[in-house]
């Protein structure tokens, strides 16, 4: 257990939903959750949940803490929005799904092999270096994720496609190297940091 994990768990002495409405984005609309399964019933990837997200809500309520942010669950959210959209109490599942791979993600419990967990890592680190997806980069990234051996293998199965994007004029072959991103990296560094800034500072209003 990380010295940080260690620490929240002293601090919330087994009270996972407040440690949950601190931490985790929308956290505070868990409890509002009537365990009805629509959103369940709604997600295209419904039949794949571990735990569906109604099943997550009752486990936070119930304190099984380590089940919770261990899950593969969270990882799998595509943002379809259909949960929200038909959830009958207008729960935000989708940001809470978000929030709690982000929370899970912070605290290093988040599962270390899940495919998902390596898309979302390289996406975002691809993302906020430079404000705009550099897409020949996150492609190679992506194809070499699990080893040069299994990049090589996906680089040809994928051939077929790349030409066709080519002949197309739908991929710049030069991309990696011309890509320039946003005007302004310094201010978008900024507001990164300030958000990082404003997490922690609705963290440590809870824990006081």
């Amino acid at each position: 257990m990380s010295d940080m994990n260690a620490a929240t768990v002293t601090r919330y002495r087994d009270d996972f939903l407040k440690e949950v409405e601190a931490n985790v984005e929308e956290g505070d609309w868990v409890k509002m959750c009537m365990q009805c399964g629509v959103c369940s019933g709604s997600c295209p990837l419904g039949p794949h949940w571990e735990h569906p997200p109604q099943e997550l809500f009752m486990m936070i309520r119930a304190n099984k803490r380590e089940e919770v942010l261990s899950s593969a669950s969270m990882w799998y959210c595509t943002s379809c929005y259909n949960c929200l959209v038909r959830c009958p109490r207008e729960v935000p599942i989708t940001h809470i799904m978000h929030g709690l791979a982000h929370y899970a993600e912070r605290l290093g419990l988040a599962p270390k092999e899940l495919p998902t967990r390596k898309f979302s890592k390289i996406f975002w680190k691809n993302l906020s270096s430079s404000g705009h997806a550099n897409e020949t980069s996150l492609a190679l990234k992506l194809y070499f994720m699990n080893g040069f051996g299994e990049g090589i293998k996906k680089a040809i199965e994928m051939l077929p496609v790349g030409l066709g994007m080519l002949r197309a004029k739908r991929m710049n072959p030069f991309g990696l190297f011309a890509h320039k991103g946003c005007t302004d990296k310094k201010g978008l560094n900024a507001i990164l940091d300030k958000a990082r800034e404003i997490e922690l500072a609705k963290a440590a209003k809870y824990q006081a």
